[in-house]
This record gives C-alpha cells, structure tokens and sequence, in this order.
C-alpha cells in the first residue's frame, strides 16, 4: 500500500504521527521520529443503521474538511457523510507528557431520522519472523504487541461489543466480525463499539487512546497502565496541550513577525507558524538529531528514504532553528549529535539515525563534514557563545584535518581519497556546491581561531597558544586561497560563459548558488556570477516560476523545488534586487500545502506539493530568507 503523501503531522518529543488530508494514520513513530514505525494501516469506520463498514478516511459520500488547531499541533477532520446527513469531527492530538495518541470523536446527526452507529477499528501492526504480534481483547480495546513493543486502543468508558482477532480482513467489509477467542496470533485485527442509537440534532462524543509502550516485564505492569491510561483526563490533556503548542510558537517567533495586513502576509505567516511548529517534530529530544521529513517510501519505491539525519540538511535547519530562538536545540545538534557521530577520521558519514546510529547509505559527501563547522560557527554568529565555541573546537579541528588532507589529494591530484557525491546525491564527481561547502569551512575555522586566539587563557593547560593558532591560520589561509583559485579554473566554462556545477558534465545546477550564498567564495555582483544566473534563469527556471534542481532533472518527473526558488531568492536579495527576489519567493508561497507545509517539490500543473511534504531543508530555507527580508 502506497503511503507517499503525509499531509497533517502532530507529535510531542518521543511521537510522531503523519495523517492523509481525509484524517487517515498512516504512520506512528516512537520512541524516536524515525524508528520505529508501528502501523502498516489503522482504519476507522462506522456502521449506521443496516449499512456496510462506511470508511471514515475513504467513502464516496463522504465530504471532508481538515485544519489544525490555530497555532498548535492539534489536528480536526472534519467527515459528513451526505448520505446519512453524518457529521464526524474527529480531533488527533498527542499529548506533551503522555505517550498516547488520542483520538476524539463528535458525532452529530444532522439527518431527520434517528441513525444507530457502530464504531469499528480494524488495525495491523507491522511484524517480522524475529518479532511476530499478537493480540489479546480487553473488556475496552484491544492490545496488538510483539516481544518489546505493545500498541494498545483503547476506549476509556464503552465496552467493546464485537471483535475479530484472525481473519478481520474477510469480514470487516460486511462489519460482521466475530471470534470466540480473547487472544490470537495476528497482526491485524479488529474490534467494534456500540454507539447507539441518535437522534436528529443530538450530539455524542467517543474517544479511543492508542498508546505505545515498551514491552513491560510483566503482566501485572501492563494492567496497571492501561488502567492509568483509562483514567487520563482528556479534556485536560487537550487544554494543556493547545496551550503548550501557542506557547511555544510564541515563544519562538523569534522574527517577531506583526499582523497580517493582507492575504499575502497572512500566507507568509501561517508558513512561518507551521515551521515553528514541524521543527520539534523533526528532532531528537536527547541527541539533537533532525530528520530530513517524516517517512514516505520504506520500500524504496522511488527512493532511498528521507526519516534520516543529514548533517547538511541539518546545519541550514539549525541555522533556522536559531533565527527561532531554538538556539538549545542548534547546540544539542552539535555538542551531542555531531560529535556522536564523527568518524575518527574527522569526517562525517552521509546520513545518520537521529539517536546517533549510523544509517543505511550509498555515498560518501564531503559537503556533509563541511557543512558542521560552517554550521559551527553560524551558531556563534547568532548567539556570541564563547562557551560553545570552547567545547567544540576540538571537533572542528578533527574535521578541518580531515578537509585539508581531502583538499591537498585534490589539489595534487593523488586520487588517495574515494570521490564525491553531489548535494543531491545523484552524481560522484568533483563538484562546485562541494568545493564551496570547503572553503567556507576554511573561512569558519579562521574566524573560531580568531575569536579563540583572543582568549588563551580561557582554555585548561593553555593548550590553543599564539603560535599554533598562527601556524594553523597560515596553513588554512593558504589552502583556501589555492581552493579558490581551483574554483575559478575548473569550475568556469570558457564556452558557457558560466560557473559550471562540476568537472564532469557541467550542467547548470542551482546548487552552484552555494558560492555566493550562504559560502561567500563569490560576490553576486561578479561578472561570472551574473552570467550564470542568466544561465540558470535560461535553463532552470520554469514557466510557472518555479526553479528546478539542475538540468534534465528526472527525479520524480523534474519538478521544481521551493529549495531552488529560496536560492534564487538569496542571490537577488544579496544583490538587493527585491523585485527580482520576491518574484522568486512568491511561487514558494503560492506552492504550501493544504496546512501550509512546504513540500520538497511542486507539482507544476497543480502547483500543490506532491511528494515530500513537511521537508526541515524547505522550511529551514524559507526562514532563513523571510529573516533576510524582513531585517535587511
């Protein structure tokens, strides 16, 4: 079953669940954002008067409308079923100190007739051999549980009334499930709950708390907590956690953005509350860790997946993060998260489970080790953090070391290092994006050994002293002068008139836009820079406006990407072209999605996002230049 579009996303610091536009679960992840993930479907329907099983996310009656809470992540479906006259609210929240999902219904019949309704939940939870589930009914829901995990739902007042342990999907369809067991060995499985019957104009509430909980040693510990579950009190709960949500995006409107004066500024703003808001969502509590976007394919449909940490993606979401005031959560990244995963080498690794882990990969980027100490010193940039710059130099010498063996084998062209993969992943080359991640590395290192330099004695046994602080500076100093001057040489086409992305192919990219911003190795009013842009503007930009990757782009069909657009955006605001700019950047804001989430790319006959939805890099970027804009 294909689940590529997660249009609604609600959590706390260990959840994460991803909703369909119609209110359907599709995934549920805990104890982390990206392992492990839980349901490979969670139905709800309903039974009214003699009907079949009336999907709620699925039914060809069924109308819809969706919206969060205003400022939280507290998500309302809203199903009428035209055919009964049925209305259906049903309110997702997780709350912030309860690892439970809970799910209200408000059921109104807006019909003349009294409707009698059945509820059912038919759930199946993912298994392999090594982890088999099983489930076992309670007088109030049903528990579905493997060796260290149990998902459990749970209704705290009605009593289930049906339930079908094996076989559910023959019979759910016809909502005649029925078994004479209490326990089986299936991973999908269904229970009902008797509603009653209502009558025109009345209103009735039903709540279900799906929880997740490791595995408890024993029976009597697992009673227990579906019994603590039974008594939360959900209106509190609900309260709490709407008041937590606007706390914090006021706290972290960090650009202290005014009120709206028209449609456009109000798009503007509700994409810039929605990223405060999917931040958090996308991090690690413990380590910093930040995942790229919840999960779409984990078949590998069409992708290598994206619910993985890049330390890329993440040095330009941290950049946001601290535009947001998350400055604890930029330093967590780095001073847990980074130094966890280092190599011993310097380098860093392509891509990285948020606890720490290492990840599946295919490629070795060396954009990803630069983009820690250009992202380092970023930091310090916003917060003046002596401290902080202290405690993560010797990680930043690590991988200046590495940089510069990596740069020298370029140079001299001893070939002693494996080669390059692109931004994107796509090409193994020597690549100018890379090449200009590296010098802006060489550019940070020089300024932390200049704010370090100045304060000796800050550090135990005095061990930063003048004179190495100066042989390291001469050193780097040199090599990012030589870097430069490879750029301009190679990375040039004579022919073109233009910056080129690589040695190999030299297409135009707008990864190349990475040398002027944010790495500074060019100023955008350099005559070889103009040209590009008029290059790109030529090859790249589409006729909706929309700005693609690089050219023959063919990754799911070409699209544009709001990235791209937010480069373009970058360049002509450096050039103080803000015509030219917002140009650019309306068609970001024109493209969010149906809650203002930003997709990696836009569909450009639809104009609407059409895979990724909820990407950290687009909303990282679109901070970073709603901030350029709106102080200068």
């Amino acid at each position: 079953m294909e689940k590529y579009l997660n249009e609604a996303l609600i959590g706390n610091k260990e959840i994460l669940v991803t909703f369909t536009r119609r209110g359907n679960m599709q995934r549920m992840y805990y104890p982390t954002k990206d392992n492990r993930q839980y349901i490979s479907f969670y139905n709800i329907g309903v039974k009214v008067n003699d009907s079949d099983l009336i999907y709620l996310h699925d039914d060809i009656n069924n109308v819809y409308k969706q919206f969060y809470d205003v400022n939280t992540n507290i998500l309302n479906t809203e199903i009428t079923n035209t055919y009964f006259n049925l209305k259906i609210l049903q309110t997702d929240f997780v709350p912030i100190k309860e690892n439970v999902l809970i799910r209200k219904y408000t059921i109104i019949n807006e019909n003349h007739l009294d409707l009698n309704l059945k509820f059912f939940v038919h759930s199946e939870i993912l298994s392999d051999r090594n982890n088999h589930v099983g489930c076992m009914v309670t007088d109030y829901g049903m528990v579905q549980y493997a060796h260290d995990f149990m998902v459990s739902t749970i209704s705290q007042e009605r009593k289930i009334c049906d339930h079908q342990i094996n076989g559910s999907k023959n019979t759910i369809k016809s909502t005649n499930i029925y078994d004479k067991d209490y326990i089986g060995m299936s991973n999908d499985s269904s229970i009902a709950y008797e509603i009653g019957n209502i009558k025109p104009n009345e209103k009735k509430t039903f709540e279900l708390c799906v929880v997740l909980q490791a595995h408890p040693s024993n029976m009597a510990d697992f009673e227990k907590e579906i019994e603590r579950i039974r008594r939360i009190d959900i209106n509190s709960e609900y309260a709490k956690t709407k008041s937590y949500w606007r706390k914090y995006v006021k706290t972290h409107d960090g650009l202290e953005f005014k009120e709206p004066e028209n449609s456009y500024e109000e798009k503007l703003q509700q994409i810039y509350y929605r990223s405060i808001l999917l931040f958090p969502l996308l991090t690690n509590h413990d380590t910093g860790g930040i995942i790229a976007s919840p999960e779409i394919d984990e078949d590998f449909t069409k992708c290598g997946r994206y619910a993985y940490c890049w330390p890329r993606d993440a040095a330009f979401i941290t950049r946001a993060m601290d535009i947001l005031k998350m400055e604890k959560e930029t330093e967590k990244f780095y001073k847990i998260f980074c130094k966890m995963t280092q190599s011993k080498n310097g380098m860093w690794e392509q891509r990285f489970f948020s606890d720490g882990k290492f990840a599946p990969s295919w490629g070795y980027q060396i954009d990803e080790t630069a983009s820690v100490i250009y992202g380092v010193y970023t930091h310090y940039k916003y917060t003046n953090n002596f401290k902080f710059l202290k405690e993560n130099l010797p990680m930043c010498e690590k991988a200046l070391d590495f940089l510069k063996r990596y740069v020298k084998d370029l140079l001299e062209e001893t070939h002693k290092y494996h080669v390059s993969y692109d931004l994107w992943e796509m090409c193994e080359g020597t690549h100018m994006y890379s090449l200009s991640s590296i010098y802006s590395a060489f550019d940070s290192m020089l300024e932390i050994y200049n704010v370090l330099g100045k304060n000796v004695s800050n550090f135990e046994n005095n061990r930063l002293k003048d004179e190495k602080i100066s042989k390291s500076k001469v050193e780097v100093e040199k090599l990012r002068k030589d870097l430069k001057l490879y750029i301009e040489e190679k990375m040039y086409d004579d022919e073109k008139k233009c910056f080129v992305r690589n040695i190999e192919d030299k297409k135009m990219d707008i990864s190349i836009l990475g040398s002027v911003v944010p790495y500074n190795v060019f100023t955008p009013n350099e005559k070889k820079v103009e040209n590009t842009i008029e290059r790109i503007n030529m090859s790249l930009r589409t006729y909706t406006g929309g700005y693609k990757r690089f050219e023959e782009d063919h990754y799911m069909n070409g699209n544009p990407w709001p990235i791209a657009n937010c480069w373009m955006t970058l360049y002509y605001l450096s050039k103080g072209e803000n015509k030219k700019a917002k140009e650019t950047f309306d068609f970001v804001v024109k493209t969010a999605g149906l809650h203002s989430f930003l997709g990696e790319q836009v569909n450009n006959e639809t104009l609407q996002p059409n895979w990724v939805i909820g990407l950290g890099w687009s909303h990282a970027m679109f901070i970073i230049v709603l901030e350029k804009m709106m102080k200068g």
